[in-house]
């Protein structure tokens, strides 16, 4: 028998295994759009303040930073969804003991490695800048930059964490009021770090460690004080070996994937530092309207992927595949709308990063050429949503390192050559065609239903109703 408090907040979460699947997915995928809105504002507002108040060498350094954050937390991220997979079909399947452990070993495993990763990239941050051969002139501000952000990873990864479990569990409404906080805090902490104490690129680097810290703080109180299903507490974070292995089972290959997709986007760096300062500032401004245009395709896909957990969980496959249907439908139209957006209003939004004009038309070559193509990318997104929904990450794992390592790597190099004449415009043509086979190939995948067997949960092993 769960205690009352449990039952109590249970009752306010979402269970998507009943009721419209159309209107089910919406309203759920609706807060998870305005939170991925919102966690995007970091990126964004910082490059901003960065270019305009700091100049585009700051800009340059900041885009430099970045994929190398992504691959030192990619693989927490990666094996932190598997956890979350496990959560979310433990929770369809009404199996809340185990949910409590999932929940545990969730945390013991974020705090403890993200302190590892944490010191190893601070202490490296300076010999990766230089080996990727990051132009002279802002090596000394993206090294700042990158120790700073990291020596926050703890905090960072704990309120990633938080988010990451309540999506898991069906709420996604309490996730983004506390994204919004840090955002907004972010922002004023930006304006008032770079601005008015003069801290320059450090000052935005504090400003996103502190933001996202007092946002983790809140969020743990709130928790505490509101349900006894999940309670921060350290002497709680105890491995629950069996659910570890089937989270790793799950999350090891889809973090190795964004392992190596952040490896990927370091190797697609080091062919852009080529083209100097301003190629880079261009990439950094068009990159965060990318990630922007990315944003629906990510919110729908994650909607999708608790609710396939959830719906497997409950064994309803009919279920799962009309909501698939309906958020690949969903996520094309908005698709296609922004990469509208992106072609008629492009140059402005450039603008809103940089007033250098070399910068602003290498910025939006580049969102002409990629946004052509969103509706691709969104695709192939939700159709991986769904598989990791599933718990099937391996073969998709193999997909994306083939699109990304031999497919866009070496198109992008190979087009940016000086005897192929394109300049930058040719890495910037990598994107679209590796998008190309990573959907072609995922989806093909999903036809054959392997996805269907890959439940941690049988059916004779479901909780009561």
């Amino acid at each position: 028998m769960l205690p009352l408090q449990i039952n109590k907040y249970i009752s306010n979460l979402q269970d998507l295994t009943e009721g419209n699947v159309g209107k089910k997915i919406l309203l759920f995928s609706l807060p998870l759009l305005a939170g991925t809105i919102f966690q995007q504002l970091y990126n964004v507002i910082d490059s901003i303040v960065v270019g305009n108040y700091i100049g585009k060498g700051a800009l340059a350094a900041v885009g430099a930073s970045f994929p190398v954050i992504f691959v030192i937390i990619s693989l927490l991220i990666g094996v932190s969804s598997g956890i979350s997979v496990v959560i979310s079909q433990y929770y369809g399947a009404k199996q809340y003991d185990n949910v409590v452990k999932a929940i545990n070993t969730f945390f013991a495993f974020v705090f403890s490695t993200s302190i590892v990763f944490s010191f190893l990239g601070v202490y490296f941050a300076r010999d990766i800048f230089e080996l990727l051969k990051l132009p002279a002139e802002i090596i000394d501000d993206a090294t700042s930059y990158l120790q700073i952000y990291l020596g926050g990873m703890v905090v960072m990864f704990g309120f990633f964490g938080t988010n990451a479990i309540l999506r898991g569990m069906g709420d996604s409404r309490t996730p983004l009021y506390f994204t919004i906080v840090s955002t907004v805090l972010n922002i004023i902490l930006d304006l008032v770090f770079v601005i008015y104490f003069g801290w320059g690129i450090e000052g935005v680097a504090y400003a996103s460690v502190i933001s996202q810290g007092v946002s983790f703080l809140g969020a743990g109180i709130y928790l505490n004080k509101s349900t006894s299903l999940i309670q921060f507490s350290f002497k709680n974070l105890v491995v629950d070996m069996d659910i570890m292995i089937k989270s790793l089972k799950i999350g090891l290959p889809t973090g190795l994937q964004q392992s190596f997709v952040a490896l990927g986007m370091i190797a697609i760096m080091r062919i852009v530092n080529d083209f100097g300062t301003d190629t880079i500032a261009a990439f950094t401004a068009a990159s965060r309207l990318d990630s922007f245009a990315s944003m629906p395709a990510m919110a729908f896909a994650s909607a999708l992927a608790t609710f396939v957990g959830q719906n497997l969980g409950a064994h309803k496959i009919d279920r799962i595949i009309q909501g698939y249907k309906i958020t690949l439908l969903i996520s094309s139209v908005l698709s296609i709308l922004v990469s509208l957006l992106m072609y008629f209003e492009g140059r402005e939004l450039i603008m809103l990063f940089s007033k250098d004009e070399n910068v602003i038309e290498i910025g939006y070559n580049y969102l002409v050429i990629v946004s052509s193509f969103y509706v691709l990318f969104s695709a192939m997104f939700v159709t991986q949503g769904l598989l990791r929904g599933a718990g099937d990450t391996l073969i998709p794992m193999f997909f994306t390192l083939f699109a990304l390592w031999l497919l866009r790597i070496p198109i992008s190099f190979y087009l940016s050559r000086p005897e192929m004449g394109l300049g930058a415009t040719g890495i910037w043509w990598g994107i679209p065609i590796a998008w190309s086979f990573g959907f072609l190939a995922t989806f093909i995948y999903f036809l054959t239903g392997k996805w269907k067997t890959k439940g941690i949960v049988k059916k004779k092993d479901r909780g009561p109703r």
